[in-house]
This record gives C-alpha cells, structure tokens and sequence, in this order.
C-alpha cells in the first residue's frame, strides 16, 4: 500500500466536494477527461496518459463511496481487467485548509508497480494543486 499526504488551502467541505462530483474532479484532475454516471455508486472514466508525445486513452469503470459525515472516500477501478486499484481519501480539517491523507492499494500480476506508484504520486500532487488554486 502506498500512503500519500496533501495539505491544501481550501475549506474540507470544497475539497471533499470536488474528489466526490465527478463533473468537479473532471474539471480539476490531470488526466481524467470525462465521467459518466453508471448507477447510483458506479461510473465510467474516461482518461488520456501522455507517453512520451503520443497519447494514450482509455476507459474504465470505477465504484465512488463516500461518507459525507466523516469526509471519507473510496474509489476502487479494474484497469485493462488486470490491474486492481483501491485509494482510500480521508479528510480533515486543518484550520483553514484541508489535511489529505490517501492510501492506495495496487493489486497487479504486470511488472508496473513502480510505474503506477510514480504516476499516481505526479498526478495526484496535481490534482490537489488543482484544487487549491480555485
């Protein structure tokens, strides 16, 4: 499991708002380009990596629970039916800002851990700057 920490300067319930209307991370997130909504917890995500200079889209679906009264969030994904991918967002409040704390859970029979490991760090590190500069 990899742990990931954020602190932002934005209000929890902003922040909390944003990792939980999907059309909010849309607009905010590196790499994700669209969600549509599946069923009530369930969506389809729509992302672009760039490799190099080619990019490189794909979809995937995701489950988003999320727990308001203690500003918790889980989002699992099976990516490519290969790689299993479980973040786990808590969130307090930090005076005025916002503590982030995420651990992610990577369960894949590929070679690409550290790979995985290193982009999410990147895009996420994004993600909140993103929010933060709202």
């Amino acid at each position: 499991m990899m742990k990931l920490f954020f602190r932002i300067e934005k209000d929890i319930d902003l922040t909390f708002d944003y990792l939980t209307d999907m059309q909010k991370l849309v607009s905010v997130h590196p790499v994700i380009t669209q969600i549509v909504r599946t069923g009530d917890e369930t969506h389809k995500v729509y992302e672009t990596l760039q490799l190099g200079l080619v990019p490189f889209s794909f979809t995937y679906r995701v489950r988003v629970e999320s727990n308001p009264r203690d500003k918790t969030l889980v989002i699992s994904a099976t990516v490519f039916k290969l790689t299993k991918i479980v973040m786990k967002f808590f969130l307090t409040r930090d005076g005025e800002g916002t503590l982030v704390e995420e651990h992610i859970d990577f369960k894949t029979p590929l070679p690409i851990l550290w790979i995985l490991k290193n982009t999410f760090r990147k895009q996420h590190r994004k993600l909140f700057q993103n929010i933060e500069a709202l």
